[in-house]
């Protein structure tokens, strides 16, 4: 099938968009899906996704001519660039996330909450007739989300196999949902830190479980996904607003950067410290980085 996306330019946009959908699902409270709205291709991500789970539904079904209709209907020109792009984020930026959170948790939480400032305002812009009631649903999943974001599970020590199953399952699932980053639901069901550990010790058994149960995950995910968007397009996306909203929770700074926990397992959430001015400069560059590139990508 023919595809826009098939010249030097989009294709190096297409890498530099799944660089940072890889990038943002390390981080608890970004969401790979907000770099895909932010950057207008959402409804592209979700269709072709869309599209390759039918094929391993007609694959299960044994309809291998129908595989090879459905396979041949994917835009590989957009899916590889982007999920090549996301690989290479994952693998290179796994340590350097890391690090940051642990030797800078309250400066890169500031560049956190402005990224995700800053998406707000785009994503808004994305609902094609805007409404007061997309606004108070917003608000609404937004304070939801708030309240939920806090709450934390103690971390798994040593999971079996199959917990790896679930939780790529589960994380996969906020890949493409704006607001609700892979590692946060990673950080709520407790598996947060042993997955990351897979990744810079590399464990090939459990990465491969791991990937196995993202791919049944996205497969029933995206299709639903789908079918909203189809149907429901402005309020699917005043709720992604509102999720957004919710993860300040996460990415507030004070008093310890992300997450800082109570002895509770709630969230903790501070005034600013005496620190405050470097922060809230990197929140308002990285607001403004964002709707640089929002800009940009729509003018391309």
């Amino acid at each position: 099938m023919s595809s826009p996306f098939r010249r030097p330019i989009p294709l190096l946009l297409l890498l530099l968009r799944g660089f940072g959908m890889g990038t943002a699902d390390l981080i608890p409270g970004v969401s790979g899906g907000t770099v895909a709205l932010v950057t207008g291709i959402y409804p592209t991500l979700v269709g072709v996704i869309g599209d390759a789970t039918r094929v391993v539904t007609k694959v299960l079904k044994a309809d291998l001519k129908g595989a090879g209709r459905s396979l041949r209907r994917i835009d590989w020109w957009f899916l590889i660039p982007l999920l090549a792009g996301a690989g290479v984020a994952i693998v290179a930026l796994a340590r350097v996330i890391e690090y940051l959170l642990r030797e800078q948790p309250v400066r890169t939480a500031a560049v956190f909450c402005g990224l995700i400032a800053g998406s707000l305002w785009v994503a808004w812009k994305i609902i094609r007739s805007p409404r007061f009631g997309h606004f108070l649903v917003a608000l609404i999943v937004g304070g939801t989300a708030f309240y939920l974001f806090g709450l934390r599970s103690a971390e798994a020590l040593d999971p079996a196999w199959f917990v790896y199953l679930i939780a790529g399952a589960l994380a996969i699932c906020a890949f493409i949902l704006p607001g609700v980053s892979g590692a946060f639901i990673l950080l709520v069901i407790g598996m947060y830190q042993p997955v990351l550990a897979a990744l810079n010790d590399p464990r090939p058994a459990y990465l491969a479980t791991f990937a196995m149960g993202a791919a049944v995950g996205l497969g029933l995910f995206s299709r639903l996904l789908q079918w909203l968007l189809d149907r429901y397009h402005d309020l699917v996306v005043a709720v992604m607003i509102g999720l957004m909203l919710g993860s300040f929770r996460i990415l507030w700074p004070w008093p310890n950067g992300l997450g800082d926990e109570s002895g509770t397992g709630a969230t903790t959430l501070g005034a600013p410290g005496p620190d405050v001015l470097v922060p809230v400069i990197l929140a308002i560059l990285a607001a403004l980085v964002v709707l640089g590139i929002s800009v940009r990508v729509r003018r391309v």
